[in-house]
């Protein structure tokens, strides 16, 4: 598959975007956890304007003049994966979710560890709001992009309190 790579840099890092040539959003690599991938030399113009779309939402969204997304995207998983990325996108902005209460909802006993997985494994991290689910004793616990950035990006939607800076 061809793909379309972008950059938008934020107040934490530069985020790495991949679009397909329909401009459909497949991956975000979040700040210094992108690998330096090639991007398909000369974009389609829908590749173009879905990096453009992305871009601008995100950079709204880090800015707090955006709090859902509308932009297309396709996760690309496992059919347990895609059930999880589904519902991670019904966590509302500034809200958290454990992981074991999601494993409840579907019915998995002991599940928590398997949807842990799932979550670790998105790659449209912050669109598909992974950041969101936490450890049920309240504990922020597992983020791709490490726990600071995930405290962070709680902090930017208010859904956990603003920690004092040390520095």
């Amino acid at each position: 598959m061809e793909l379309y790579r972008g950059e938008l840099d934020t107040a934490f890092g530069t985020m790495h975007l991949s679009v397909d040539a329909d401009g459909v959003l497949v991956e975000t690599w979040l700040p210094g956890r992108a690998r330096r991938k090639e991007s398909t030399p000369n974009p389609t113009r829908a590749a173009f304007a879905g990096l453009e779309r992305a871009r601008k939402q995100l950079d709204e969204y880090f800015g707090r003049k955006r709090r859902t997304f509308d932009l297309r995207f396709e996760p690309r998983g496992t059919p347990f994966e895609l059930q999880i990325w589904k519902r991670l996108c019904d966590i509302p902005y500034g809200q958290t979710v454990s992981y074991g209460s999601i494993a409840g909802e579907l019915g998995l006993v002991n599940g928590a560890r398997a949807v842990g997985r799932a979550n670790g494994a998105n790659p449209i991290p912050i669109v598909i709001p992974c950041h969101r689910v936490i450890g049920s004793n309240g504990e922020l616990v597992g983020f791709g992009g490490g726990l600071p950035l995930k405290r962070a990006l709680l902090e930017l939607e208010e859904a956990v309190a603003a920690q004092p800076r040390l520095f």
